[in-house]
């Protein structure tokens, strides 16, 4: 698709958003190479760029919210502080894609493909991530209270200071990753693996399903807080 064919869906779209979609029209950028283009700072609400190409493009600060990006190619893309509240991006590759302080409520992520992602400080509340792989990403500080993690990959992944209140995380993988102050108070935790997971100064009380097997293959210290009956860690 020529540039000046996609600037004129775009200006559609301006247009169909500041008239509470009365005017213009929604734009439809699905399966369109868009590498290359700067979306920075643009409102995109409800824009659909399902299996677009979008590897490397800036979308800094964008509003995307709702916005289909189910199957996108979003490699390396920046993303930092971009609004994907409540946004479709099922199966799209996020890999080593810039989501710092990102807004990624309550999005539909399931299966997307997220290793080395930098999402420092991003807000994942209530987001459905299930299968997702986050191998080696940086979640440090981030917020996934009440998120749905179960079967999710956490390999080697930054966690340090990361919201894990009420998560699902049934299946979950998080060996070798970095936990250190972590809060999973009421998370669901059960079958998920924490071989040589650094778990220090992290508050796993009233989690369900925790075992004694899975602590005994973790790392914990003396500020580590575990559920009543439960103790010991590798490192305790």
């Amino acid at each position: 698709m020529a540039p000046v064919q996609i600037k004129k869906i775009l200006e559609a779209h301006r247009l169909y958003l500041e008239t509470d979609r009365t005017l213009g029209q929604r734009a439809n950028l699905r399966a369109v190479d868009l590498a290359g283009f700067s979306f920075a700072g643009m409102d995109l609400r409800r824009v659909n760029m399902r299996r677009a190409v979008l590897e490397g493009v800036d979308l800094g600060g964008a509003d995307l919210r709702r916005a289909n990006l189910i199957g996108a190619n979003l490699k390396r893309a920046r993303l930092e502080k971009a609004d994907l509240s409540d946004a479709r991006l099922n199966g799209a590759n996020l890999a080593a894609a810039n989501l710092k302080e990102a807004d990624l409520s309550r999005a539909d992520m399931e299966f997307s493909f997220l290793v080395d992602a930098a999402l420092a400080g991003a807000c994942l509340h209530g987001a459905d991530m299930s299968g997702v792989s986050l191998d080696g990403a940086d979640l440090t500080g981030t917020d996934l209270g009440d998120a749905n993690l179960r079967g999710v990959g956490f390999r080697q992944t930054k966690l340090d200071g990361a919201n894990l209140r009420g998560a699902r995380l049934g299946g979950a993988f998080f060996t070798g990753a970095s936990l250190r102050g972590a809060d999973l108070r009421g998370a669901y935790v059960r079958v998920a693996g924490f071989e040589r997971a650094d778990l220090a100064g992290a508050d796993l009380r009233d989690t369900e399903g925790l075992t004694q097997a899975q602590i005994d293959v973790a790392i914990c210290d003396a500020d580590t807080r575990l559920p009543d009956g439960l103790g010991g860690g590798a490192g305790r």
